[in-house]
């Protein structure tokens, strides 16, 4: 059952359920069985027929997780490249901006307070604010927030754009209500609104990261589609390769994770590539794990400065994972991953390490996945950086594994400027 709901999934909005892990269906299954109050068997077949099931699971698989202004480079280059864009354009015309996925709204309303910050004028831009979940549509459009959604630096934006409740919570002001139009839209394009063009500016981040790289392509061909010629695509940390690949390049910003569309071809990957500085050539064919050095030698760190420290379970989880995977038990140590997802959650730790697992028995697109979501989690995470970069070369893209080796130079660099 669980295997055809994971195919179901993947047909109707291009999930890889194993990014999730498989817990995740199953909690899911288990709550819309007990709802429907039927068997699985009768569950399967009322599923296949109804749309408003279908959109229910879809419901109960989405976990939201974001905050205001997340990677805050980003909006600040927003700002400045809108400025510029503006002036390409007919006088009048406002900036058209696109969240896609928007979650809960604090992705679009943080462009519309950047937007104000920067002194556009209401007028000047409209946003547009998709996610293919109705539930989490309709908690964006209340604009209501709890003081996790705040995070950032600059505790002024409450005060600027919120009313405080008589709850604790906080209520988004009208302004900004005004200039973000919500709507559901599948990025696949089955549910989207045909309005859907020549956007100016698309924030499309860490939503990739859970496709397969079929459907990763679909998605994109939609986003080209979308975006004006000399428009802007903001994605996450984890998939900048993605985009390298597709005819994109980097603006360039540190850790924006701003691209357009190329506009001079991709010179031809030589026939012996010179390496980014510190990243090792990697031996032509898999080691086992018990017989690479780099394994070896690392012990688990501790969990990303912005997860939860881990519990002594999880702690014990990854000891066992990585003591699996240095005594050359891939399969076993496959295994453990999967059931430290279940049990206690992702984090950067076990993503980096389910991928060198999957590194040293070869299978690189599973460790190109889980070397990505470990920088979703931890953008600066030193070793999946070094490893991911390491893995690009081998696969001829050069300019993405320079990309990640900046950032290990710019941790190096902040590291120092620490000590």
């Amino acid at each position: 059952m669980i295997e055809r709901l994971e195919q179901l999934l993947r047909s109707l909005i291009g999930l890889d359920a194993s990014t999730l892990g498989r817990g995740a269906v199953e909690r899911s299954l288990r709550q819309r069985l007990k709802a429907n109050s039927m068997d699985e068997e009768a569950y399967w077949s009322h599923i296949r027929q109804s749309q408003t099931e279908q959109r229910a699971l879809i419901e109960a698989m989405v976990v939201p997780e974001t905050w205001f202004f997340r990677y805050p480079e980003s909006f600040s280059l927003l700002t400045t490249q809108a400025r510029a864009l503006q002036r390409r354009l007919p006088v009048g015309q406002p900036l058209r901006l696109l969240s896609l996925p928007c979650s809960s709204g604090e992705e679009p309303y943080s462009m519309a307070i950047a937007m104000f910050d920067a002194d556009f004028a209401a007028h000047e831009f409209q946003i547009d604010a998709l996610d293919i979940s109705q539930r989490v549509i309709e908690h964006a459009t209340l604009g209501q927030y709890g003081v996790n959604a705040f995070r950032g630096d600059d505790p002024g934006i409450r005060e600027r754009y919120f009313q405080r409740e008589a709850d604790g919570s906080h209520r988004i002001d009208e302004r900004l209500r005004a200039v973000v139009r919500f709507q559901c839209g599948n990025i696949l394009g089955s549910t989207m609104p045909p309005s859907l063009t020549d956007y100016d500016i698309v924030f499309c981040r860490n939503l990739l990261i859970y496709f397969d790289r079929p459907t990763q392509l679909r998605a994109l061909t939609n986003l080209k589609r979308w975006l004006r010629a000399d428009g802007l695509l903001f994605t996450g940390p984890a998939e900048a390769g993605v985009l390298s690949q597709q005819g994109f390049e980097s603006l360039d910003a540190a850790h924006s994770f701003a691209f357009r569309r190329r506009t001079l071809p991709c010179p031809p990957v030589p026939a012996r590539p010179i390496l980014p500085a510190a990243v090792k050539p990697r031996a032509p064919s898999p080691l086992p794990l018990r017989a690479t050095s780099a394994v070896r030698r690392m012990a688990p760190s501790p969990a990303a400065k912005s997860e939860s420290p881990p519990t002594d379970d999880a702690a014990a989880g990854l000891r066992k994972i990585t003591e699996l995977a240095n005594a050359g038990r891939s399969a076993e140590a496959l295994t453990a991953c999967a059931q430290q997802l279940t049990q206690h959650g992702p984090t950067a730790e076990l993503f980096f390490w389910w991928g060198l697992i999957c590194d040293g028995a070869g299978q690189a697109e599973a460790a190109l996945r889980h070397y990505r979501k470990a920088l979703y989690l931890e953008p600066y995470h030193t070793r999946a950086l070094a490893h991911l970069a390491a893995l690009l070369v081998t696969q001829g893209d050069h300019s993405g594994a320079a990309r990640l080796q900046q950032r290990l130079k710019q941790r190096e660099t902040q590291d120092a400027g620490k000590s």
